[in-house]
């Protein structure tokens, strides 16, 4: 009944209000203008011949988490192709330059049951897995009425949210009946699902063990080798907006026990670098932008990495790894990445999000956590001053990293039941 009336007041709202919204998102780039017929339910290109299995992200982690599976299920099936959806501009960037051949991306409708029926009639996926903690009644349902088996990866409830839908368990029951099966990240994951409402729910494991490695260009890399031969590099991945000025702040009193120190921050949101560059500019810090293609000098403190699809050149040069999102109540963001890469791996006290995922690091002593700036300065000082403590860190995390990985066995084997 929630769906029916769910779908029914979108589809009213949608010239009145909904619209304004979305040309608003228009406007402010957060939308692809030439490509927007995807979202409408219009596809430009016609559906492939033979299976197509259907694979949907949020965005940029979730889209990435999904490569290790595609990469799975294009070599067991030859004759099969996978299409990947997203909603936000920067993850189908991402996903353009790094799928595999007889993959393409499409940008997931707006969640109207006119758009969304389009775009089911039109591709008519085999499978769909869905990577979104996000339910979209209007798509959740379009895909259950086409009989399409429907599979929730990596789901993942959180405290809060669990809390909220409990508080709406009738409308959370609705949506999860959806679902053939759900698989959650954590075994408190797929228990939280089963209390919601799924019908049939269990743990296989989180899939961002998984990750396949990420892409290098080799000439990039060795032009950043040649920019900092020398230097003393650590990294801040990830970094948000108030933490970015508190990692430069480490750096001036580090820089006066290390002189030659560099300093690399990759931010969450490339596109706040401009901001950032000035903010630490403020702390008399010479600063290089790497969007501007500005090069790194004996006298640059501070090189901000703001650009797309780089991440591996940073991992895989700097052994020493610090994960934003987590010195601010955010949550924390993908430690697993550079631990494949074998580089010691700093978080913050805030890791939330990771909960599981953090539990079997640190039986693992595959992760250092520190609680604040304080303990991070000290953590990168020891890791620079005592090569056996880095050589020790930096194997723990990597064997941690590559015994998680046999879970996309798991998530695979279910799969193959439904394709």
């Amino acid at each position: 009944m929630f769906i029916k009336i769910y779908n029914a007041l979108i589809t009213i709202l949608y010239p009145l209000v909904i619209k304004r919204y979305i040309n608003k998102r228009k406007e402010n780039g957060k939308e692809d203008v030439k490509r927007f017929n995807e979202r409408v339910g219009r596809p430009t290109m016609k559906r492939p011949e033979g299976k197509l299995i259907w694979l949907h992200g949020a965005s940029v982690g979730e889209s990435v988490s999904m490569l290790p599976l595609i990469q799975r299920i294009l070599d067991s099936y030859p004759d099969a192709h996978v299409m990947v959806t997203t909603g936000t501009v920067t993850s189908a960037d991402v996903m353009q330059k790094r799928l595999p051949e007889r993959a393409f991306h499409q940008f997931i409708p707006i969640d109207n049951p006119i758009f969304t029926t389009r775009f089911v009639k039109h591709w008519h996926p085999d499978v769909a897995l869905w990577f979104e903690s996000e339910l979209w009644p209007a798509m959740l349902s379009s895909i259950k009425r086409k009989n399409i088996p429907l599979i929730l990866i990596n789901g993942r409830i959180s405290n809060k949210s669990f809390k909220r839908w409990q508080q709406f368990d009738f409308i959370c029951k609705e949506l999860l009946s959806c679902f053939t099966l759900c698989l959650g990240q954590s075994e408190e994951d797929a228990y939280r699902l089963r209390v919601l409402g799924a019908a049939n729910s269990i743990c296989l494991g989180n899939l961002k063990y998984a990750g396949l490695p990420l892409p290098i260009d080799e000439v990039k890399r060795e032009e950043f080798v040649s920019q900092t031969q020398n230097r003393r590099i650590w990294l801040a991945s990830a970094t948000h907006d108030d933490e970015e000025v508190r990692i430069a702040k480490i750096h001036k009193r580090l820089k006066e026990k290390f002189p030659n120190l560099l300093t690399v921050i990759a931010p969450r949101h490339p596109q706040r670098g401009e901001d950032i560059q000035k903010k630490i500019n403020n702390l008399e810090l010479k600063t290089a932008l790497r969007s501007r293609n500005e090069k790194i000098t004996p006298q640059t403190d501070v090189y901000i990495a703001d650009t797309i699809g780089e991440m591996g050149i940073w991992y895989d040069v700097i052994n020493i790894v610090f994960i934003g999102g987590s010195l601010i109540p955010h949550g924390g963001q993908n430690f697993m990445e550079p631990s494949r890469v074998r580089d010691a791996v700093i978080v913050g006290p805030h890791m939330h999000n990771f909960t599981d995922a953090m539990n079997r690091a640190k039986k693992a002593d595959a992760i250092i956590q520190i609680t604040d700036t304080e303990e991070l300065q000290d953590m990168i000082t020891q890791l620079f001053e005592n090569k056996e403590l880095l050589d020790a860190k930096r194997s723990l995390a990597y064997n941690w990293a590559t015994s998680e990985a046999k879970v996309l066995e798991g998530i695979m084997d279910k799969v193959k039941g439904f394709i």
